[in-house]
């Protein structure tokens, strides 16, 4: 898989990632999570298997991986895999973010499973934690799923730190979620540091055959410089074999006609977008992450983009309907 820089930056990155959600926490609402961990909370164990998937990840040719404080110990768990290994800072690119405190207590079912607060101690607490953690690892550091709402990208006092952070050489971005991912990332590409640069460096959002709105706010996002990477491009597992939505059949006809797996046809919709960077793969186990990386491969054409736009969403069900999936 060949690497390329994502956006301005000088981060090297892969065209597919591997984000860590669904493998640093015993809960999370991928449909059909319990499965994919067999059920077995142990962390020694847990930390095995996401260690089996980071090693399936790094023989596919990947180089970009995804965590985030709120993702139970998946920081800690990819540290480990990148020591054990006795990986380069080099040889890979690392993100993660800050915004959200993981709260399940190790536990599938809990009250909340992460609390989000975008205040100047969390990031001052969570930076240094990641950092414990990621060690000189750690290429760049975004705000966790920043909404126009939580007021982050109107507080001064984060907004300076993260600039401070940047000066020292950290790359910085924001992540999106909700309805109005595109109107928060126009918001984003006005700030500005006092070198009149861009703060962003990056920016991850949503956008898959289902919710495709923020598409032309991440085009102008990528013109401006940034690196953008997507995330939930399978939609937290709707655009798998395990959704049973009866709409799906279309996806799973086209992707038969192909020869190809259903995710694979929907990661390479994604794939196609020219200004993806990167594309976060959500997978948790090593046969999920085997069958996602053949996306790279699949011819897209033009006619099979027309048929499959049957499948969009408009943003306010998409979301209502994700907000309804349950942890398992």
């Amino acid at each position: 898989m060949n690497r390329h820089q994502l956006g301005h930056t000088n981060l090297s990155v892969t065209p597919l990632g591997l984000g860590m959600a669904a493998l640093g926490r015993p809960g999370y609402i991928n449909l059909g999570h319990a499965g994919d961990l067999n059920e077995d909370y142990n962390v020694a164990a847990m930390e095995s298997h996401a260690h089996d998937v980071l090693d399936a990840a790094w023989a596919a040719g990947i180089r970009y991986f995804d965590a985030a404080r709120s993702y139970g110990r998946a920081e800690a768990f990819l540290g480990s895999w990148l020591t054990a290994r006795n990986l380069s800072p080099a040889e890979v690119t690392v993100g993660s973010k800050w915004g959200y405190t993981y709260t399940a207590d190790w536990q599938v079912e809990a009250a909340k499973h992460e609390v989000k607060d975008h205040t100047l101690p969390v990031l001052q607490r969570q930076i240094d934690e990641s950092r414990a953690l990621l060690g000189e690892f750690l290429d760049l550091y975004q705000i966790h799923s920043a909404t126009l709402d939580s007021g982050v990208l109107q507080n001064e006092a984060v907004l300076d730190e993260l600039t401070r952070l940047k000066a020292g050489g950290l790359k910085i971005g924001l992540s999106l979620s909700g309805d109005r991912q595109a109107e928060t990332l126009y918001r984003a590409l006005e700030i500005e540091t006092a070198d009149g640069r861009l703060l962003f460096d990056a920016v991850q959002a949503t956008w898959n055959l289902l919710e495709q709105s923020a598409g032309p706010a991440l085009q102008a996002a990528h013109a401006a410089g940034l690196g953008v990477i997507v995330k939930e491009a399978l939609a937290n597992g709707r655009l798998t074999p395990r959704s049973k939505e009866p709409k799906m059949a279309l996806l799973r006809q086209l992707a038969a006609d192909k020869g190809i797996t259903m995710d694979a046809l929907a990661l390479a919709a994604v794939l196609a977008q020219p200004w993806a960077g990167v594309v976060l793969s959500g997978a948790a186990t090593v046969q999920q992450l085997q069958a996602n990386v053949k996306a790279v491969d699949v011819a897209w054409d033009e006619e099979t983009a027309v048929r499959l736009q049957a499948l969009v969403e408009a943003p306010a069900p998409y979301w209502q309907t994700r907000s309804q999936l349950a942890w398992n």
